[in-house]
């Protein structure tokens, strides 16, 4: 992946997927995009007159500018090429005008101020680009492209762009493994078999284990997750947001509960 966008925030998963980005960029000499956006759309009730968005604003933009000087200090010193971009607007916009290009787009878990559940930026972002994005819970040290990796296959399509888009990843992976859930008291659902995604993995030069895990009683998302710890697992490859997107928001969903308490990166695509 030669193509890096990081988004650049405050929150608490800053500095993982900052280690994650240098990780992949060394690993493929490539180069990492730094998109900071900065909105000034503050909402503060019975401020009619804007005078609490008034004083808000030198705030936002000291604290952005104190956040950029940190992470470029720490950028010219990792031998790594870089630059900045800065930008006023909606993180979710910005990003998407920003991705085209890019190989990967790397995000937090969670937004700055978030209450908790999966972040509406990483929704937003995993629909609409065309370009994966992988998202880095807190504590990440960084992401070992050497290590053994893990594909969450449903056979439907997303899960088919996911693995497609992850093979510079896979192809670094000392293991693959491809893992299925499956469910004997539903009909499949998709016309993609595990096997049809390891071909196309072979024709990439990337082995690959398939396993089978019975549907227990545990979620689909824990039983991933310990599937993936039991083979100490860098990252995980997953297909984003299968259901309606509404609907996985008022109902669950696998991707939404996996993004609620990741315990890896995770790279997505819709």
């Amino acid at each position: 992946m030669k193509s890096i966008l990081l988004h650049i925030d405050h929150d608490k998963a800053m500095e993982a997927r900052l280690q994650v980005a240098l990780d992949i960029a060394r690993a493929s000499n490539g180069h990492i995009t730094c998109l900071q956006a900065v909105s000034y759309e503050v909402f503060a009730p019975g401020d009619i007159y804007g005078s609490a968005i008034a004083a808000a604003m030198p705030v936002i933009k000291e604290n952005a500018e104190k956040l950029r000087s940190q992470i470029e200090a720490d950028l010219e010193n990792e031998g790594v090429s870089w630059d900045w971009r800065f930008v006023y607007g909606t993180a979710a916009h910005r990003l998407l005008e920003a991705s085209p290009l890019a190989d990967v787009i790397i995000l937090g878990p969670a937004e700055v101020g978030a209450a908790g559940g999966p972040s509406a930026l990483v929704g937003e972002v995993a629909i609409k680009a065309r370009t994966p994005v992988l998202v880095v819970p807190e504590g990440t040290k960084g992401l070992d492209v050497s290590g053994p990796m893990v594909i969450a296959w449903n056979g439907s399509a997303e899960a088919a762009h996911a693995l497609r888009g992850a093979v510079p990843l896979l192809a670094c992976s000392c293991k693959v493994t491809l893992v299925s859930i499956t469910d004997e008291g539903e009909r499949a659902r998709f016309d993609l078999p595990s096997t049809e995604g390891a071909q196309y993995l072979a024709r990439h030069g990337i082995a690959c284990e398939l396993v089978e895990i019975p549907r227990g009683e545990a979620s689909i998302a824990d039983t991933l997750f310990s599937a993936a710890q039991l083979r100490e697992a860098a990252l995980m490859v997953m297909g984003a947001y299968g259901h309606a997107r509404f609907t996985e928001m008022l109902l669950g969903g696998v991707t939404r509960r996996m993004l609620s308490e990741p315990q890896l990166p995770i790279l997505l695509a819709h």
